[in-house]
């Protein structure tokens, strides 16, 4: 019988709980699940950016989905961060809870193969221009064979950006789109976005205004209400959704048992106008 497997994106906000986070994946584990754990660490990443005197800059698109940008210095940063200090501390973590994890990038094995985008289009004081010199890149192919052979192997990929360009250069790439990318690719069951706020909110301001549902349209802009990195989840959540993903959750990572608790209810579910079930996708071509 193949094994439930579910990929967790934990998110890099500092209030997130990656404790409680290694001691869910590990109930997952420990009754038999699978589980691939997908991880940033913007909160990392920005302590030793500021350690290193590493200017930060966030660029803002046209349609308000904001991204880091990522020179030559802050990709060296983002390395760093990602690789030298979030990841060794994940995989430690799930090793003290009696769950053997392979910590990896992108990088490892061609995993992650990305497009650098040459230049990107940012609202700067209210002008749209073209920003370049930007070491990120948009995912294009992902192989599984890696994952697949260590999650046979009952251990837990425990996995990061960069990915690697067409010209064999490390890229930034989105975690978020990493999660979902890798839950189209191994055909995983469902994808579980943790981050620093209980759901979609109505009201960014308001954290009792999580919406149980949202629907993201299969095009554009995600919606008015999704700002900042809210936004980058729900692109992220629309490409598992149009990947065949059956669900997209989108859940609070700084209480106990935050995944266990967004497979039962709490948080957002994620979908998306206009598309089939899954059933209906698979009734369509035949199978």
């Amino acid at each position: 019988m193949t094994r439930l497997l579910t990929v967790v994106k934990c998110g890099g906000n500092p209030a997130v709980d990656s404790t409680s986070i290694c001691a869910d994946v590990a109930r997952l584990v420990h009754r038999g699940e699978a589980v691939v754990l997908v991880h940033g660490g913007s909160g990392e990443i920005a302590r030793l950016a500021g350690k290193l005197g590493v200017p930060q800059r966030t660029l803002v698109a046209p349609d308000g989905v904001s991204a880091r940008y990522t020179d030559p210095a802050m990709l060296e940063v983002v390395v760093l961060a990602l690789a030298g200090a979030v990841k060794p501390a994940i995989v430690a973590a799930l090793s003290g809870l009696g769950v053997p994890a392979v910590g990896l990038t992108g990088l490892d094995g061609g995993m992650l193969r990305a497009r650098r985008k040459p230049a990107v289009r940012a609202v700067v004081d209210g002008r749209t221009v073209l920003v370049r010199d930007n070491h990120s890149g948009q995912i294009g192919t992902v192989r599984t064979d890696l994952l697949e052979g260590l999650l046979r192997s009952g251990l837990v990929p425990v996995v990061s950006p960069p990915a690697i360009d067409e010209h064999d250069h490390p890229v930034n790439v989105n975690a978020d789109r990493v999660a979902a990318a890798l839950t189209v690719a191994l055909g995983a069951d469902r994808l579980v976005l943790l981050t620093g706020a209980p759901g979609v909110l109505a009201d960014p301001g308001d954290d009792t205004s999580v919406q149980s549902t949202y629907e993201v349209p299969p095009t554009g802009a995600p919606g008015p209400v999704a700002g900042g990195g809210m936004a980058l989840k729900l692109v992220a959540a629309r490409e598992a959704l149009a990947g065949g993903v059956a669900s997209v959750r989108i859940a609070d990572g700084r209480v106990p048992d935050p995944i266990s608790r967004a497979l039962a209810g709490s948080g957002t579910t994620v979908t998306m106008a206009g598309a089939l079930s899954v059933a209906g996708r698979s009734a369509r071509k035949g199978n």
